[in-house]
């Protein structure tokens, strides 16, 4: 009895002991210092790898400013039309339009769009092309641009043409021509007896990485008549 006595003091004497200790390990922690050969380690890659990627290229020259590209990469793209026309003021005749759209001038907001509309029944045709200047950052889901051009309009009623002048707003849906929606309002000789509006609104959707399907609304506005076309287009982004 005497000996299991001495033994439960001793133990009592040691937990006294090593209490200090132990509130030392869990209210203090170790200090992590960095590794320097963590932070000089590289990446090794093969020159065939590097040759093959203009990307990393670029990134190892210098780190490019990813937030500036986005705004100045554009948004939309550069695309060639060809598709069919309905007219549904000319007693619904068919025809067929073919054009391009926003060809970029160097690296700034400037592109140059034409097109020639036409019915098969020789009643309606319509030639152009514009300058427009995007206001803001190419790269923007949303862009403002001033158009100035020349058209020339002919139907069944009269024919015009002048000095294109108007605006276009842009909003798009999804970067690189995957989707947007434009609606584009100018006037043709604007301010004379045979002055014309035109509104057009586009819708585009990309179902390949090259190749869209655009629909087109369109009113023709003046002083002897009013006249529409609908339009189915297949749109070619090289």
């Amino acid at each position: 009895m005497r000996r299991q006595w001495h033994r439960l003091q001793l133990g009592i004497t040691l937990l006294l002991i090593a209490a200090p200790a132990w509130g030392d390990v869990t209210e203090t922690q170790p200090e992590m210092t960095p590794n320097p050969a963590a932070e000089e380690l590289e990446l090794e890659l093969s020159p065939e790898i590097i040759e093959d990627s203009p990307v990393l290229q670029r990134w190892l020259q210098e780190v490019p400013n990813v937030l500036e590209d986005i705004r100045h990469d554009p948004s939309f793209r550069t695309r060639l039309r060809l598709g069919y026309s309905q007219f549904p003021s000319t007693d619904q005749a068919g025809g067929f339009i073919v054009g391009v759209e926003d060809i970029f001038i160097g690296r700034t907001g400037l592109t140059v769009s034409g097109d020639y509309q036409a019915s098969f029944n020789e009643e309606r045709e319509t030639v152009g092309a514009d300058l427009r200047y995007y206001l803001r950052p190419l790269g923007s889901y949303f862009n403002v641009a001033p158009v100035v051009g020349y058209r020339y309009l002919e139907t069944e009623g009269y024919s015009t043409d002048g000095v294109n002048v108007g605006v276009r707003l842009l909003l798009v849906l999804s970067r690189t021509g995957a989707a947007d929606v434009s609606l584009t309002q100018s006037f043709v000789s604007p301010g004379s007896n045979d002055e014309v509006g035109i509104t057009t609104l586009s819708f585009g959707y990309a179902v390949t990485q090259n190749l869209r399907l655009s629909t087109d609304i369109q009113k023709q506005n003046s002083r002897e008549e009013k006249d529409s076309r609908v339009g189915v287009v297949l749109e070619w982004m090289p």
